[in-house]
């Protein structure tokens, strides 16, 4: 005869066997954070060039010609994983993003990705040399852990008072497989830390904060705005990413490059963004002026915000008259 002792340890063990049967049944497979996950045998090497588009033929309203000319910032990139992001459309933004987008100052977004370091959340930080003028290259070399395959970058537009272009969670992993190539046009985003409207407006601090944006046409919807073009449905690329994948032999020691690529590159070419004339309201009307004989005439006018270019709508007519009767005209009758 069994013992009460055996009868319980018994039914303790059955009981467990239904118990995970039912949790195997209703939780199914374990799945990453992400739905997919990147398992490749080993790490890849990429090159990754930026290229900047910003021209005057594809922006010229408010176009920075000095003080200072258009140009880019150092790229800030980042290899990471689900558990760590740069920078996010419809988020807040980070301290370090404010400072890089607002002033160019990398220190809280390097400190913050050091710290995901620490945590495996990061594999590896990259940087580009500026670019001084709107249109160039810069590139530099990635080497990416099939961990921490994810890519976000940022490079900020100046002038700008908080603009920038970047990637958010770019996998370069597909499956077992990586990559070989991935090309993304770049919009311009505001940070949501400052409410200027031109590339050259001076600090205006966003309060209450608002969530990172892209900025479109028309939006934000302000004639002001200097990416505000109402004919356009989207605007044009103000730059991309290439990231192409290179053959990196096991026994290569070779420091990872950071350099600036040579012109021969092939430009893309992009239609022309046609900029329509903006002018002034009108004047309050002048002075009545001529006889009371053959009766006067009154002038008002106005001034040209902003000249046409690509063929825009031309300006109109800038002063206008009508006849009028002067008041001691008036008087005498």
């Amino acid at each position: 005869m069994m013992s009460s002792e055996h009868l319980t340890c018994g039914w303790l063990q059955q009981l467990l066997i239904v118990l995970l049967k039912l949790c195997l049944t209703f939780a199914g497979p374990l799945r990453p954070l992400n739905g997919t996950e990147c398992t490749a045998k080993g790490p890849a090497s990429y090159i990754l060039v930026f290229t900047g588009h910003w021209s005057p033929y594809a922006f010229p309203k408010q176009y920075p010609l000095f003080r200072p000319p258009a140009q880019w910032s150092k790229l800030i990139a980042v290899s990471h994983n689900r558990h760590f992001r740069l920078w996010e459309e419809g988020a807040p933004a980070s301290v370090g993003v404010q400072n890089f987008s607002e002033i160019g100052v990398t220190v809280e977004l390097m400190k913050a990705a050091k710290e995901a370091r620490k945590r495996r959340a990061v594999g590896a930080m990259y940087r580009t040399a500026g670019i001084p003028n709107g249109i160039g290259h810069s590139s530099t070399e990635l080497l990416t852990q099939p961990r921490n395959s994810l890519l976000s970058l940022m490079v900020k537009i100046i002038p700008s008072p908080d603009w920038f272009v970047g990637v958010d969670s770019l996998d370069l992993c597909e499956g077992s497989q990586w990559k070989q190539e991935v090309t993304v046009d770049l919009q311009p985003y505001d940070a949501g830390t400052d409410s200027g409207f031109t590339f050259s407006s001076p600090n205006f601090p966003t309060i209450p904060q608002e969530n990172i944006t892209k900025i479109t046409p028309e939006m934000p919807n302000h004639p002001a705005n200097s990416f505000y073009y109402p004919r356009l449905k989207d605007l044009p690329p103000i730059g991309s990413i290439k990231i192409t994948r290179q053959r990196r032999s096991s026994d290569r020691q070779t420091p990872m490059s950071n350099h600036i690529l040579p012109n021969s590159i092939i430009p893309r070419h992009f239609s022309a963004t046609p900029l329509d004339c903006e002018v002034s309201l009108w004047s309050s009307w002048g002075l009545c002026l001529g006889s009371c004989s053959r009766g006067g005439v009154r002038h008002r006018t106005r001034y040209i915000l902003l000249r046409p270019a690509n063929a825009g709508v031309p300006c109109p007519e800038m002063e206008e008259q009508t006849t009028c009767v002067s008041q001691s005209c008036m008087r005498l009758q």
